[in-house]
């Protein structure tokens, strides 16, 4: 393992998921997953979001967009979480959700709008 990497990975994983959720993950990872756990944060993390070529915000809509066109919903709601702790905005998020509903399918579009409302809706009741 190389620690700065997955230093810089863990950082930026808390950042985008919020330290909650990578706290949970990384203690609730079994012998299985464990290494798992490591290397998405030293590769995943550390060396593709640890690259400061692209800022968090671009990297957000970039992955909202890719994870939509996979149909990977429960990581597209973790992303969309994400996307607004790294600052896109609510009319951002429009403009992507419309761009993939265009090039992956009404039904995608309709699940993401589907998933948006209820985490903005639990936002705005957290405050």
């Amino acid at each position: 393992m190389d620690k700065e990497l997955f230093d810089k990975g863990l950082a930026k994983r808390k950042s985008t998921l919020g330290p909650e959720y990578v706290e949970k993950a990384l203690a609730n990872a079994t012998p299985f997953s464990a290494e798992f756990q490591q290397f998405i944060t030293e590769y995943c993390w550390g060396a593709a979001w640890g690259d400061e070529t692209l800022n968090p915000k671009t990297r957000s809509i970039i992955n909202l967009s890719m994870i939509a066109a996979l149909n990977r919903m429960h990581e597209w709601e973790l992303h969309f979480r994400g996307a607004i702790r790294n600052g896109v905005t609510i009319d951002e998020l429009k403009a992507v959700i419309k761009q993939v509903t265009i090039y992956c399918g009404v039904p995608v579009g309709v699940e993401c709008h589907r998933i948006a409302n209820r985490v903005l809706a639990e936002l705005e009741q957290q405050g």
